[in-house]
């Protein structure tokens, strides 16, 4: 229940604040409640994984991507994902998740995530996700990039995404 009620928050805060390129970095206020923690009293590391999709959406809300690919029959699903916690998040404390998009190859899109409090890094995430067609199949990049504006030119996928994609995929002789 809570996850409903902050995506509401979000997409409440998201209709008044600053609109932005699905190119840019997206910085999603969060505070930690009650209901995040584990029985250490610290937050559950599987909230991380939640609020990443909250990051994520933040994103395609406040650039408009959101309402593009909806009205296409689009909708986003991780295929990988990769985190790496630095420090605890602890009962009432602020912090940030940053969300950008690193680049696009010829099936996903890779993003990276980083939640910040106090200037410093608390935990760091990379994400490998595509777009399904509600009646069924994926959507070529292609389409993606087209329906986000077309590419912006300026995004590369770093060199070390294609190695990481590839460790962390399962294959079929995998089981």
């Amino acid at each position: 229940m809570n996850l409903y009620f902050r995506l509401l928050l979000l997409w409440l805060r998201s209709r008044r604040a600053r609109r932005v390129s699905l190119w840019d970095e997206v910085r999603t206020p969060f505070r930690v409640v009650p209901t995040d923690l584990d029985p250490l009293m610290h937050m559950n590391n599987a909230r991380y994984l939640a609020l990443l999709d909250l990051g994520r959406t933040d994103l395609m809300f406040r650039s408009g991507f959101w309402d593009e690919v909806s009205k296409r029959g689009w909708y986003p699903v991780v295929t990988a994902q990769t985190i790496s916690y630095k420090r605890s998040l602890t009962l009432w404390q602020r912090f940030e998740l940053a969300t950008r998009v690193l680049g696009v190859d010829e099936r996903h899109v890779y993003m990276e995530q980083e939640f910040h409090r106090g200037g410093k890094v608390i935990a760091r995430a990379v994400v490998q996700a595509r777009f399904l067609r509600k009646q069924g199949g994926t959507v070529d990049p292609g389409e993606l990039l087209a329906a986000a504006g077309g590419d912006p030119g300026h995004l590369t996928l770093p060199e070390w995404v294609r190695p990481w994609a590839d460790a962390v995929r399962i294959s079929h002789s995998q089981g």
